[in-house]
């Protein structure tokens, strides 16, 4: 999978990339990180890529004729997908990371700054925007680390664990459920005994209930997406059935039987 990034401050995506899960990648050959510097392309003095908006107001607008000439470099690398990264655009999903990686284009993330980039240039020379949430940071260049990330972990042989990917939150349409370690108590909390146990039918049914439960704690919008199959009386009885000290360890406190009635929500 290759990423082109087109940004004034080439050094935060190739530090960003130096470490962590896509440098793994990328010294495993699966995937490539570029970077362009609209600079590079300019030929006045000041190496200049944007300019003062008509009309007035704050910040500076990117060039339409320096953003085409940048994109005309990386085309040379060959054809890609043409995103940029916006406050505007459709939020990130889970989803759209897969379809971003299952699709095998080469993703080219353009990272504003400053006011923005000229609407004309948008129009023309753009496929799509994203947004990664409703804020605005200094620039794209965070949001298209998010992005990176995000697909890099859905190429096979990029995570050390090939199930990480499937059995993260969003994933399956749910939030994952609460993970524990050693010590088997801490600060008067127990890891709950079917983890323990050995079973790992028990173990796995377990975790199925607990994603659910922890979805309705925390993100019951989720639930409403659910098949017809889901049955909310199923999780109530089972929840109801844990121990006051296993729903604390779980971080359930808080959930009341009123909470299973996804219709009033």
């Amino acid at each position: 999978m290759k990423f082109q990034v087109i940004t004034l401050f080439p050094e935060i995506i190739q530090a960003a990339t130096s470490v962590g899960v896509v440098h793994q990648g990328i010294k495993k050959g699966l995937l490539e990180v570029e970077t362009f510097q609209p600079r590079e392309v300019t030929t006045d003095a000041h190496r200049s890529v944007d300019d003062r908006p008509f009309g007035g107001g704050d910040g500076m607008i990117f060039l339409p004729e320096v953003l085409e000439k940048i994109l005309d470099k990386t085309r040379e690398k060959g054809p890609s997908r043409v995103i940029y990264l916006s406050p505007q655009g459709p939020t990130l999903t889970d989803q759209k990371l897969r379809e971003l990686a299952s699709s095998g284009e080469t993703l080219t993330l353009l990272c504003g700054r400053y006011g923005g980039v000229d609407q004309r240039a948008l129009n023309e020379l753009i496929d799509e925007e994203l947004s990664i949430g409703d804020y605005v940071l200094s620039g794209g260049e965070l949001a298209a680390l998010v992005v990176i990330d995000g697909v890099a972990r859905q190429i096979p042989g990029v995570l050390g664990h090939e199930a990480s990917a499937k059995e993260d939150s969003f994933a399956q349409g749910l939030l994952e459920q609460p993970h524990f370690t050693r010590p088997r108590e801490w600060r008067g909390q127990v890891v709950p005994e079917v983890l323990l146990s050995g079973d790992h039918g028990r173990i796995q049914a377990w975790k199925t209930q607990m994603s659910l439960l922890t979805t309705l704690k925390k993100r019951p919008d989720l639930l409403r997406a659910l098949p017809e199959g889901f049955k909310a009386s199923e999780l109530k009885k089972f929840w109801q059935n844990l121990s006051p000290s296993e729903k604390a360890a779980c971080g359930l406190e808080g959930l009341q039987e009123s909470d299973f009635d996804l219709t009033r929500r």
